[in-house]
């Protein structure tokens, strides 16, 4: 089994763990209600873009991600997180493309639900994660690859201080088309603390109320 995996993490009302065939409903649902809010940050995938939102999220391709999910944990070059608001389904974090030896480094993916967009959710998770493979995982650095037009994103690497290395052009297809890409990455010697008490220093506020803002939104839908 990888280095730092299972493992379930929180803080407040967020807590992040690996995913299991019981989440199959609630991924599917929360994918479909988000097709506005995702789909323009959406890698293409090879045979992807003509196929319609809804058939591209069912159960049977929410059980072929974690096929995919589990023989990266096997082989060591990808820790996939589901993120949950108390126990409600809310997004993904994802550290792939793994790499030890003298690299030592991963790179991180996340998206949310665009009903709890706003509220840290995402901060809290990717710092409690961030945490957890630079200490549980032994990496050096994470690196993250934004559009320089996600806004939502680019809050997030700015929130926990991410230090941007600069432009990748038409690094990734996204929606279609090769998109450029700000590159930020984190070392585990940035914030000797830990990320997450960086991020509780730094926005005292958000991170107060996040237990009480994201819970009221999960229960009331």
């Amino acid at each position: 089994m990888t280095v730092g995996w299972p493992a379930r993490l929180s803080f407040g009302a967020v807590g992040v763990r690996p995913m299991g065939r019981r989440d199959a409903r609630a991924w599917v649902e929360v994918r479909r209600a988000n097709e506005q809010w995702l789909r323009p940050w959406e890698a293409s995938l090879a045979g992807s873009d003509n196929v319609d939102w809804r058939e591209r999220h069912t159960a049977a391709t929410y059980r072929q991600l974690l096929v995919r999910h589990r023989a990266g944990v096997r082989d060591g070059t990808q820790l996939p997180f589901g993120i949950y608001v108390g126990e409600r389904f809310a997004g993904q974090v994802t550290v792939g493309e793994i790499v030890h030896g003298a690299l030592c480094s991963g790179s991180a993916g996340y998206w949310i639900d665009h009903r709890f967009a706003g509220h840290g959710v995402v901060p809290v998770a990717l710092a409690l994660i961030a945490d957890h493979v630079f200490t549980a995982a032994g990496l050096h650095r994470i690196e993250a690859n934004v559009r320089p037009e996600n806004v939502a994103s680019l809050a997030v690497v700015e929130k926990l201080g991410f230090t941007n290395e600069g432009l990748r052009r038409r690094y990734l297809a996204i929606d279609g088309a090769w998109r450029d890409h700000l590159s930020f990455s984190l070392l585990v010697d940035d914030f000797p603390g830990g990320v997450l008490t960086h991020l509780v220093s730094r926005y005292p506020q958000l991170t107060a109320g996040i237990a009480e803002e994201a819970a009221v939104i999960a229960r009331n839908g």
